[in-house]
């Protein structure tokens, strides 16, 4: 079955690149309320994007954003190239954190991003294992 048609917005996502953290983030917010998405599933979309970029950035060793646009929702996947994460149970309990001590100095790694993706989407995915990465599906319906 062909992919309905719909507005794609792709972005790489590097490791350790604080100076782009939440490029990708604002576009697609930018993108979305020009569409004529609303001010408040607007937000939620961002913040998924925003947490998954994070993540990516802090945890990853590269990866890449793919969101599509559709009259009545934004798809987002998130794939990344890093180690995995070894409990992801674990990792959706709010403040559960693996990032180091210099990214927590920093003001990143609170150990939210995870949980706030899963709430701020309608549909929220995670696979993860050592060998492939971590994938991330999320879907907000406008």
């Amino acid at each position: 079955m062909p992919e309905e048609p719909g507005l794609i917005l792709e972005f790489p996502l590097e490791h350790y690149r604080f100076e782009i953290a939440g490029e990708a983030s604002s576009k697609i917010k930018q993108v979305v309320r020009q569409l004529g998405v609303n001010a408040q599933t607007a937000r939620r979309i961002s913040v998924c994007a925003y947490e998954a970029e994070l993540n990516a950035i802090i945890h990853a060793y590269g990866g890449f954003m793919r969101v599509r646009v559709l009259p009545d929702r934004t798809e987002l996947e998130v794939t990344d190239a890093g180690p995995g994460i070894p409990d992801i149970e674990a990792a959706m309990r709010e403040g559960f954190s693996t990032a180091p001590d210099n990214i927590r100095e920093m003001g990143f790694g609170a150990g939210m991003g995870l949980p706030n993706m899963a709430r701020s989407a309608d549909e929220f995915e995670i696979r993860s294992s050592p060998e492939n990465g971590t994938w991330i599906r999320m879907l907000v319906r406008h």
